[in-house]
């Protein structure tokens, strides 16, 4: 099973393509440049050198969110067309949850991968490996990262955090975790694809058609115009 990996939900951009037990094709970049002109040459790159065309795939899976809002509409409507013109299955997979895949495999602890949400908020969860298998301990949210590493602080486990974005909350973890807290090293902070290929590999394809994001909030105009149209 041939199964193409797309990410675009945040800063880094992330293709892959894994064949069974074997990773073929990895590409990741990460720089603030317009993804919408990137991914599709970058599909087309990877494909062709490992000897592929886009015939060849089995699956889609694609990074469905949290992170930035035009990010995660770019990979997903990628996703969702071509799932729907080759007539494969399509998975999404949590943007947190690939971030966590790719450290904890052999940590003793939990893992808080994050994204900075602004504000002083970040889009975080909590998973860890059991028996192999990653779960999923606190689901995908949005919060203050002081209100987070609080309720870490609680469990009393090491945490592992991990994500581009650690350096603007590190601060404040460090002073209330201390020793309890971890820091992933730079060279793990981008999502890697083939992590999230191989999350998608054996899940079961979704709905194409209802297939939507999941943005966790909605955008700032869209709470906006909500509010205004309550009146």
């Amino acid at each position: 099973m041939k199964v193409l990996a797309i990410d675009t939900s945040n800063y880094a951009l992330g293709i892959a393509v894994i064949d069974k037990e074997k990773v073929i094709g990895e590409y990741v970049t990460n720089v603030k440049k317009n993804h919408s002109i990137r991914v599709m040459p970058s599909i087309e790159t990877v494909l062709k050198d490992c000897d592929l065309t886009p015939k060849d795939l089995n699956k889609i899976v694609v990074a469905k969110g949290p992170g930035s809002y035009t990010g995660v509409r770019i990979g997903v409507t990628i996703a969702k067309t071509l799932a729907w013109t080759l007539n494969i299955p399509l998975v999404g997979v949590s943007s947190l949850e690939i971030l966590a895949a790719a450290v904890g495999r052999y940590f003793p602890g939990v893992v808080s991968p994050l994204f900075d949400a602004r504000r002083g908020q970040i889009y975080t969860g909590l998973y860890q490996y059991t028996d192999g298998k990653l779960i999923t301990v606190e689901k995908d949210q949005i919060l203050q990262s002081k209100d987070w590493v609080l309720q870490l602080k609680e469990r009393n486990l090491p945490v592992l955090f991990v994500g581009n974005d650690l350096l603007l909350h590190r601060a404040i973890i460090e002073e209330e975790l201390g020793n309890q807290a971890i820091f992933a090293e730079i060279t793990e902070q981008n999502p890697r694809p083939s992590e999230l290929a191989l999350l998608g590999m054996n899940r079961a394809g979704e709905d194409i058609h209802t297939f939507v994001p999941n943005y966790i909030r909605l955008a700032e105009a869209e709470s906006k115009w909500l509010e205004a149209n309550k009146k």
